[in-house]
């Protein structure tokens, strides 16, 4: 049976120590750990067939020790299972550090990529600003343009109703004095047939008078000159 201080060794030895992971980091597989794992087993053999031969105390002592040879056991053991999960974890790291380096070198593509079109953006930012500001000048340009030509416009079409209306004016006063000479015409014609008509009352009138005074002068003449031939007097009557 172990005493309580090869116990405490023992709790000792099977819990971590710190920087026990470092040095196993460090250390390769040594050549003398297979050795030192051999020569425990050929003490505990020993140790074993002399047992029956021992007092308590070296019994104890023997047990103390073997307890000390399973815990170096355990300790090597750990140890190459530390030394495979490090050479794992070592190529795991390189593997990881290969995929990191690819990493960077995608990220700096990837910058490269952002950069250039970041560059292009700013371009292309350029090219519209001067688009606009190009906009905004021939739209000022237009709208003064735009502004003349409403103002030639209005001018012209205030002209134009000036024209129209002096053409209505004109036709009007046209037709106005058209009017006007018509009914004068007709008055003028009015006036004409009264005038032929008292023309033709006053031609026979004349007429009349004249064939009154033939007749009266005809009448005057006969007694004083019987002689007088037929035809001279219708002469006379004529005339």
């Amino acid at each position: 049976m172990a005493t309580p201080f090869f116990k405490k060794k023992d709790m000792a030895d099977k819990q971590p120590r710190p920087g026990v992971v470092q040095k196993v980091q460090l250390a390769e597989d040594p050549p003398e750990a297979t050795e030192t794992y051999e020569t425990n087993e050929s003490l505990s053999s020993l140790i074993s067939i002399g047992k029956a031969q021992l007092d308590k105390k070296s019994l104890d002592l023997i047990f103390a020790v073997e307890q000390m040879i399973q815990a170096r056991t355990h300790a090597d053991t750990t140890n190459h299972e530390l030394q495979d999960r490090l050479t794992h974890t070592s190529g795991h790291v390189e593997r990881l550090n290969k995929d990191l380096k690819n990493l960077n070198k995608a990220i700096e593509e990837r910058e490269r990529s952002i950069l250039e079109l970041e560059h292009k953006l700013v371009e292309r930012n350029l090219k519209v600003d001067q688009v606009m500001e190009d906009h905004r000048e021939l739209h000022t340009t237009l709208s003064s343009e735009m502004d003349e030509l409403k103002s030639t416009i209005e001018l012209e079409r205030q002209k134009y109703m000036n024209l129209v209306q002096k053409h209505n004016d004109a036709i009007s006063e046209k037709l106005k004095k058209m009017n006007e000479l018509e009914e004068k015409i007709g008055r003028l014609e009015t006036e004409n047939a009264h005038m032929k008509q008292k023309y033709e009352t006053v031609r026979q009138e004349k007429a009349y008078l004249s064939s009154m005074i033939n007749d009266f002068t005809t009448r005057m003449t006969a007694p004083f000159g019987g002689s007088t031939p037929p035809a001279d007097r219708t002469d006379n009557g004529t005339t």
